[in-house]
């Protein structure tokens, strides 16, 4: 059986305990023992830690501290996966580039806040996106900064309504790449648990899960 970890946290705006609520019932369908902690502390036990075959963190802005998040790349860096979304992943640990790094991109703005928006799938044959067609999502639009080495999925095409320069501006919204021998999936879809209503959300973040964990 493999096994994931949720660690939740931070901003409640982000509603990162319902978003776990929500997801962590659809890997335990898929066979996985779940444990859900609420401390960033767990990332300070180093066997615990690379015992999880997936970690899907949770945890929106705050603060990390440099030996836990040592604790959680390390942990990425020796095969353990992680997957997250943009409440719990993307928009975490503001000052902490490292971590960034491994996420593969940084959520930098979210012009005219909830907009109407269509997702992309540019990859059709990768295992997460196979099947899954193009989307429209009604939240926030994120532009990020993001590595050009990330194995991107699907895409999101700015309008420049509400930031005129950044019209026709093609942005990633789920991606893959590796951090040592670690899997990462992230998808910047994600602002609420209201979000997970879409069910190519939740499907997205379910196989991205699955691919993620070692």
């Amino acid at each position: 059986m493999k096994s994931a970890l949720f660690v939740w946290g931070g901003w409640d705006g982000h509603e990162p305990k319902q978003c776990v609520d929500i997801i962590a019932p659809v890997l335990e369908a898929d066979g996985f023992q779940v444990e859900i902690s609420n401390t960033l502390d767990v990332y300070l036990d180093s066997d615990k830690m690379k015992s999880f075959n997936v970690i899907i963190p949770a945890w929106t802005m705050g603060n990390i501290t440099g030996e836990q998040e040592k604790g959680l790349l390390d942990a990425i860096k020796s095969g353990v996966g992680v997957a997250g979304w943009h409440g719990g992943m993307g928009d975490s640990f503001r000052n902490n580039t490292e971590y960034q790094w491994m996420v593969g991109g940084q959520w930098v703005a979210h012009p005219g806040g909830i907009t109407e928006y269509t997702v992309n799938i540019i990859n059709k044959e990768d295992p997460i996106t196979a099947g899954i067609n193009d989307f429209k999502m009604n939240s926030e639009q994120y532009y990020m900064h993001v590595d050009p080495s990330n194995e991107v999925l699907a895409t999101t095409t700015f309008s420049g309504a509400d930031a005129p320069w950044t019209a026709g501006c093609v942005m990633p919204v789920v991606w893959k790449r590796m951090w040592g021998e670690g899997r990462v999936f992230y998808t910047s879809l994600g602002h609420v648990a209201k979000d997970f209503d879409v069910p190519e959300v939740k499907e997205l973040v379910r196989r991205g899960a699955i691919w993620a964990a070692k």
